[in-house]
């Protein structure tokens, strides 16, 4: 009996100390050292979350730059990689599909399936897009290749990447009052 009532206060101990102070610990840390990862890294327009900087967003306009494909429409719930190997007969159509020339991360979804980065060269094949539909003169054309540059993350040790939800709100913040 002894051993019994050892065993349960131990196992009490236990429960409060891995299911209730570490997680809160945890979350106290997360909250005061790291507040912006710790809520999502959110980003708001005049004052309103517009989205997370961590996940892709479907973009449908011909006036924003579109994320790459999404094997679960964008829904975080049904999140996952299209699981297609690189022999799948799927995948090869899609892949052929795709204009001659386009990055492969415009044709082929990432692995959580809501990668928010494209490639710089993803990002410059829709430059001409973008521009046409926000109907940008020569001038206004150079600031959106320099919009671009101002946003194109990694370099030395990592790929470059470009976040598009936050190129796109840029986008919108330098051309507000293109049609």
């Amino acid at each position: 009996m002894k051993t019994l009532l050892q065993s349960l206060r131990l196992f009490l101990v236990l429960t409060v100390l891995t299911g209730v102070v570490y997680p809160l610990a945890v979350w106290a840390v997360g909250r005061l050292s790291f507040h912006d990862a710790a809520e999502g890294s959110l980003l708001t327009r005049d004052g309103r979350v517009v989205g997370s900087a961590l996940l892709a967003q479907k973009f449908t306009s011909n006036r924003y730059f579109t994320s790459r494909p999404s094997a679960g429409d964008f829904a975080t719930v049904a999140s996952g990689a299209s699981n297609l190997a690189w022999t799948s007969a799927k995948l090869r159509d899609r892949l052929a599909a795709a204009p001659a020339g386009q990055p492969a991360d415009l044709a082929t979804t990432s692995g959580s399936g809501l990668d928010p980065h494209l490639s710089p060269e993803a990002v410059a094949v829709q430059l001409d897009r973008v521009a046409t539909a926000r109907h940008l003169d020569a001038a206004r054309r150079a600031q959106l290749n320099e919009l671009v540059a101002r946003h194109t993350e990694g370099g030395q040790l990592t790929p470059q990447r470009v976040n598009i939800l936050q190129l796109n709100l840029a986008l919108d913040a330098a051309f507000p009052s293109t049609p």
